[in-house]
């Protein structure tokens, strides 16, 4: 592992453990094992240490949305992303909530975090954008409600995955055996919003149950 690395692993270390408000170059140097003066060899500030934790540290909602099926072939396949994204999102709230609750104590720090998500196409609020192509997606397939707004159901969906996070704290694992029923019920409620309307049965044809 390189000096760098090891200077980022032991501030995500000092972030976790005491919060961004007492996360010192000298903590930081200590959990890394060098002086001070070899941080700044490598990070301009300790702005841009946190920055890099935040950036290289943390799991990603984006890479999981952007790998969602360009074709969608059934309501099921439709349901089951869902339950995947809503899972994979659990999981990085819960894994992230520490950190990112510290950086909204520092407004500087916030503003350039704001601005590293879109420079490179990546926040929460892209998250819900590349859920809403999938939905929309799927709504022109005829797999969503004509009638479903997809930009407000990725919200409603994202946003109950932070606020059960939120409400958990770090305490609850990752990934743990939780997360497939908390996100099956928010899957559940919100598909009462996006299931197509039935339409009638050809005959001889078999009515498929949801």
């Amino acid at each position: 592992m390189s000096m760098r690395e090891q200077i980022v692993d032991a501030a995500e270390r000092v972030i976790r453990d005491l919060g961004l408000a007492r996360c010192t170059t000298k903590e930081i140097a200590e959990g890394a094992g060098c002086s001070e003066g070899t941080i700044y060899r490598h990070f301009r500030s300790k702005e841009d240490v946190f920055l890099a934790v935040l950036a290289e540290r943390l799991p990603g909602l984006p890479p999981v949305l952007r790998a969602l099926p360009e074709e969608v072939a059934d309501e099921g396949e439709v349901r089951a992303a869902l339950q995947q994204v809503a899972e994979e999102a659990l999981a990085f709230y819960r894994e992230s909530m520490p950190v990112l609750l510290s950086v909204f104590a520092e407004p500087r720090l916030l503003e350039r975090h704001r601005e590293w998500t879109r420079v490179n196409d990546a926040g929460p609020q892209r998250a819900a954008e590349l859920l809403a192509d999938y939905l929309r997606r799927a709504q022109r397939a005829g797999l969503v409600s004509r009638d479903a707004d997809p930009a407000a159901a990725a919200r409603l969906l994202l946003g109950a995955c932070y606020l059960t996070a939120y409400g958990g704290g770090s305490a609850v694992p990752a990934g743990g055996p939780e997360a497939p029923r908390e996100a099956g019920a928010f899957v559940r409620q919100l598909w009462r919003t996006l299931a197509p309307a039935e339409r009638p049965a050809a005959p001889g044809e078999r009515r498929a149950t949801r």
